[in-house]
């Protein structure tokens, strides 16, 4: 089978490389020559990181296909992914061009974090086989996918790519209802926009709130999920503690305003040294090294995950 990857970069060759990897052929589309030159070395990286011996390594690269144009690469696709950046209108026009030449029963699936894929899937004439399929950063060590339907998207077009996604290793999950950031980011953010609200109100440190994290729930999430674990504490114990807890939590319904004190200061990150933290030269590097050896070990001591590909 033959599956399209729509952008060649940080997403794309991920998503690109797990097909890949999986035995599938994969064309992928990128109109940089840059990126189009560099992507074969990047994909072996990140294959070699995964522990891909060289030969599983050369078999993967001999299944993708880099192109510059979306006429040559979902012709014969059965699956698009594209991958393109967050830009609304960029996605609207590209699945514009993909429609015209990708075959009547390919699935087409748009990869994005937040925006609500019936905003992108809109202006399609074949709305029914349109989908969205949020892939985690790194795309190839993140087990999860969430595949959105929209109103109008033919469920055996989602069972399709969720039975896709699962036999290539991924953990795919359904996401029945089309709305903004999915179910993961509307999690994430939840908690950043309290982790935020406690250090703009002078409650702690940015250090204190990443420490408390980490050294606390953070370390159980990967095991026991948020309702797991409130079933486990019990019902009663979790309606007694949001009755005494939740009316002083954040209900911002707009970004705070300390994120654009930070930006207008030149904290805009670990890339500029700071952020909401002071950052030393190289951590950024040193940051992700960390995170992609994390989940590196978190592959050895949860092999379980493998198996669990079908479950939601």
């Amino acid at each position: 089978m033959t599956v399209a990857v729509i952008g060649g970069g940080l997403m794309g060759h991920g998503i690109a490389l797990t097909f890949a990897r999986a035995g599938h052929k994969v064309r992928v589309v990128e109109p940089m020559d840059e990126m189009r030159a560099s992507l074969p070395g990047r994909v072996r990286e990140s294959l070699a990181l995964l522990g891909a011996g060289a030969g599983e390594i050369e078999a993967s690269l001999a299944r993708i296909t880099c192109v510059s144009a979306i006429s040559d690469a979902v012709g014969k696709a059965a699956f698009v992914f594209e991958a393109a950046p967050e830009k609304l209108e960029l996605k609207r026009t590209l699945f514009a061009e993909i429609e015209a030449h990708a075959p009547e029963g390919a699935v087409l699936a748009s990869n994005t974090s937040v925006i609500q894929i019936s905003k992108i899937m809109e202006g399609l004439a074949s709305r029914r086989r349109a989908l969205g399929t949020h892939w985690w950063n790194p795309p190839h060590m993140i087990p999860l996918v969430e595949v959105v339907k929209t109103e109008w998207t033919d469920p055996a077009c989602a069972e399709a790519t969720h039975a896709l996604l699962a036999k290539v290793g991924k953990t795919p999950v359904m996401v029945e209802k089309d709305v903004p950031g999915f179910i993961g980011n509307r999690l994430q953010h939840a908690l950043w926009r309290e982790a935020i609200s406690l250090v703009e109100n002078g409650i702690c440190t940015a250090e204190a709130v990443d420490d408390v994290v980490k050294a606390s729930f953070g370390r159980r999430l990967a095991v026991l999920g948020p309702l797991e674990n409130a079933d486990l504490v019990g019902i009663e114990l979790t309606q007694d503690i949001h009755a005494q807890v939740l009316f002083d939590l954040d209900r911002s319904t707009e970004p705070s305003q300390y994120l654009q004190t930070l930006r207008d200061a030149g904290r805009t990150g670990m890339g500029a040294g700071a952020g909401f933290r002071d950052w030393e030269d190289g951590a950024l590097a040193a940051t992700k090294e960390r995170v992609a050896d994390h989940l590196r070990q978190l592959e050895a001591i949860l092999p379980e995950r493998s198996d669990m590909g079908g479950k939601t």
